[in-house]
């Protein structure tokens, strides 16, 4: 006969193991603070954005982090500028925004294809899945080939457990590589939105 206390115990064991389980897939889930350790890892010191749901925690992490000096913008095409400021300064940058803000940077994408200073870009998807807003639909379809044709190399992140890796490769290519690169962060890793969603 197995004794009461035997019992508990193990039961103890199997909930602290789950426990354990629960918190460590939580930390490997969350993708944007993966995105921002690599950030960090690379020596990141420059962050612009045009706020973004899709971009809101790690721009949170961002503004949080002190040895980061964060900057809104206006527009996207003012993030290409700040990024070659940053690397003139001896520092580096990346400039965070949703697909629809590609289609502003197209005639500034020639300013890092001439100058060949490193240009790394987080990009959240809209137009693909579950989406809800026809307006996204035609420059999200788009971006792919848009950056293509502006020299800009993509890579896709879709899997949460992807996210530093994908950052990490996208750095190195960037900095080491002096290129223009983005990182296209799946609509259904980010999530499809609704009107009634707030930012």
């Amino acid at each position: 006969m197995v004794k009461p206390a035997k019992i508990h115990a193990e039961a103890r064991s199997r909930t602290a193991m789950s426990k354990r389980t629960i918190s460590s897939t939580t930390r490997v889930l969350d993708w944007p603070a993966e995105l921002h350790r690599a950030l960090k890892s690379h020596r990141v010191r420059q962050v612009s954005y045009v706020p973004d749901a899709g971009h809101k925690r790690l721009i949170e992490l961002c503004h949080a982090d002190g040895e980061m000096t964060v900057v809104p913008l206006t527009s996207e095409e003012e993030g290409i500028g700040l990024a070659a400021g940053a690397w003139l300064g001896g520092e580096r940058a990346v400039l965070l925004m949703q697909s629809s803000g590609v289609g502003n940077c197209v005639n500034a994408f020639t300013l890092a294809s001439n100058c060949s200073f490193p240009l790394l870009m987080f990009v959240t998807m809209r137009g693909e899945w579950g989406e809800f807003n026809p307006w996204q639909i035609p420059m999200g379809q788009a971006t792919p080939d848009v950056l293509r044709l502006s020299g800009v190399c993509s890579l896709r992140l879709e899997q949460a457990h992807d996210a530093r890796a994908t950052a990490a490769a996208a750095a190195k290519l960037a900095f080491d590589g002096y290129a223009s690169v983005a990182v296209l962060i799946s609509q259904r890793l980010i999530g499809a939105k609704s009107f009634g969603e707030k930012p």
